[in-house]
Parts: structure tokens; sequence; C-alpha cells
């Protein structure tokens, strides 16, 4: 009898622990967060010679070029090409110090914005406000090249737990494509109006700020409109794609380390981190149900199959750009390749390896930039001339 209870309280004792555990999972992932991980260790400074010496981590040996946030956000330096590297430590340029006392810093953590506000880019813009049901969200409207101005739009959404900064690295070659570029803000990122609940949907209703952002640039001369998403944004702009009503003035769609099955998504982090199957299971449960809301603060269940678009592949009919590296490192590549293969006939995939999420511009702006160039010029070819290039 006692072995029996003692089984039984070891089986109580690990049911709690896993319904613990799944509560804290499901929280990290719609929550946002109120303090960002700084995961690179500062060992040197030395500005006089524009140097900095990182503890060696798959972001501080990307080469390229990078933002580097420190003292929680309080400073922010522009770090370029790798000068030397160990097993344990990596030297870089420090290109700039934008604000922040890099100097007395002591860990921080890469980011791929180089570019903070549209003032980086030297071109003009204005500041614009999208007219949500939660209430205006700030936007930034860059009008298109003069010499080459038309009357299409691209429409930048941001990923999750970041701000509408990180699209700006994909203004100047839409820009020079002859777009104007509205980059967005939506619910909860921080800037927008937060919702009751405070919690990110995965897209499932970010997307209609998104529709509002779409319907602006329709009100203000826009005819035609390419969306583009990084990461969770691609998932917003595929919910947009399908559900808004001006999907019909969508000619194109720009995926940049997407979000195309949120459950492909999730198996992969729990699987990184080594966490027990059944967390898996009981986190896409509370997401998907009404009593799952009580736990994580969810106003509404999410429709995770409505997100699934390899499985929705056929529902779809609009010329898609997919880029995305295989050493992502958050979102895998899977199921972008899933998606590619399904649908050939409007998909053309560009891969990339070493990059990780959503750092693809930094590790190959030329490549990337070229990639969107030569996908808006067919456009405007005749149909079919858009492949899988996987």
């Amino acid at each position: 009898m006692g072995t029996a209870i003692g089984v039984a309280g070891a089986l109580g004792a690990a049911a709690l622990a896993s319904g613990a555990l799944t509560v804290l999972v499901a929280r990290a992932v719609i929550v946002p967060p109120s303090r960002r991980t700084e995961d690179v260790r500062i060992l040197r400074v030395d500005l006089d010679r524009g140097l900095i010496v990182l503890s060696a981590t798959p972001d501080s040996l990307l080469p390229g070029t990078y933002s580097f946030w420190f003292d929680q956000d309080a400073g922010e330096a522009r770090l370029g090409e790798i000068v030397a590297r160990d097993e344990r430590t990596v030297t870089r340029r420090v290109l700039s110090v934008e604000f922040g006392d890099l100097d007395a810093a002591s860990s921080g953590r890469f980011n791929g914005w180089v570019y903070l506000t549209p003032d980086d880019l030297g071109v003009a813009y204005e500041d614009v406000a999208i007219a949500t049901p939660l209430g205006d969200a700030p936007a930034w409207l860059v009008p298109a090249d003069p010499a080459r101005a038309s009357k299409r739009w691209m429409i930048g959404v941001h990923g999750r737990a970041v701000k509408r900064s990180e699209v700006l690295r994909a203004v100047p070659v839409f820009r020079d494509a002859g777009y104007d570029s509205l980059i967005v803000s939506y619910r909860n990122d921080g800037e927008a109006p937060r919702s009751a609940d405070y919690r990110y949907a995965l897209g499932d209703r970010e997307w209609i700020d998104v529709e509002e952002a779409m319907r602006y640039a329709l009100d203000h001369g826009a005819e035609e409109l390419v969306l583009m998403g990084w990461s969770m944004g691609g998932a917003t702009v595929l919910q947009a794609l399908t559900r808004s009503l001006y999907r019909e003035h969508v000619i194109g769609v720009v995926l940049e380390s997407p979000v195309v099955d949120w459950i492909a998504t999730l198996d992969f982090q729990v699987t990184l981190r080594r966490l027990p199957a059944v967390v898996r299971y009981l986190v896409l449960a509370m997401f998907r149900s009404r009593w799952g809301g009580i736990l994580t603060g969810l106003a509404e269940p999410l429709d995770l199959d409505r997100m699934d678009f390899v499985r929705r592949a056929r529902e779809l009919h609009t010329p898609i750009l997919l880029l995305h590296s295989d050493d992502d490192g958050f979102v895998p590549s899977t199921a972008s390749r899933a998606l590619a293969v399904a649908r050939p006939d409007i998909v053309t995939f560009v891969p990339f390896e070493v990059a990780r999420h959503t750092k693809l511009w930094n590790y190959d702006p030329e490549r990337w930039e070229g990639a969107i160039r030569d996908w808006l010029a067919a456009l405007d070819a005749p149909r079919g001339t858009h492949s899988n290039l996987a």
C-alpha cells in the first residue's frame, strides 16, 4: 500500500510539474516581454581602436553588420566585421555608439535592426496614424523615389517582441522599385494600443490592424499592395492575405523568416529546449480552448489550424517570395520549404544558410536585396515566371 501511495504521489507531482511548465511555456509565447535576455557578455571595449570583444555565441559569430543593444536597451551600438575569433571570444568592429555607455556595459544582445528610424535612411518620410479598432497605431510612410513612383505600396509588418524598426531594411529596395512603404505597428507591440488581454494572438487578431493599414493605403492613392512580413509578421500577413476585405488588391507577398505553420514552430521550440512531449500537446490545447484562457490570459482561443499554410497551400493564389535561413535557430525553415514544394507555381523560395532568424539582410544584403528586386520585376512579367528556387 505504501509503495502504491508513493507511486501515485510521484505521478501526481510529475503531473503538477508538467502542468506548471506548460503554463510557463504557453505564456512565454504569447505574453509581450517586459525585459529582453542579454545573452552576449562584453569582455573588453576599446572605442579608441573601434573594437569590442564579446563572448562567442551563435549571434556574435555571425558575419555582417548588426545592432547591439546593452544595458537593458538603454544603449545601442552598431557592430561590423569580425576581426578575430577563437573558441570562446569574438572581436568585432564598433561602427558607432548611437546612445548609452558601452564602456560601462557588461552584456547585451544582437539585433538585425541597423536603422532605428527612417532618418537613418536619409530619405523623406511622414509620421502617420492608422485607425484600428483599438485606437490609432503609429506608422511611417516613406514615399517612393519620385523618378519611379507608381500606385503600388509595400506594407511592412514586423515580428513578435520587436518594433517596426525591424522592417526599415526593406525600404530602400522597395523605394527604388517605385513603391511607397508603409511601416506599421500593431496591437501589443509597445507602440500601438494594447488589446484588453495584452496577449499576442500569433497573427490570428493582429491581421485586423494590418487590414486597417491596407485600407489606409488604398484611401491615400494605392491601387496595388505588396505585403511583407517578418517572423510572426509573416503569419499575420498570411492571415490578412486570406481574410481581409481588401485582399484582392494584394499583388504579392514577401515573407522573411516567417512562421508559416505555428505548430511546426512550437514543435521545434519544444525539441530545442528538450521539454517533455506532453508539454507540446498541452500548450496547443491551451491555445485552442476557452479553458486555456484562464491560465494563459488569452481572451479568445487561437485557431492554429487556420494558421497552417502548408495544409492550406491550395488556398493561396498570390505570388510569394519566401526568404528563410536553414540555420534560423528560432523558426525552422521546414514549413517554408514545404510550402514552396506544395506551391511551386506561386512561391519563389530563396534559401540562406548561417544567417539565423530575421538576420538575412545583415548577413548578405546584396543577395537579399537582389532577390527582392528581381521578384518585384517579375511581378510585371507574364504569369508563370515565379518559380521555386530551392
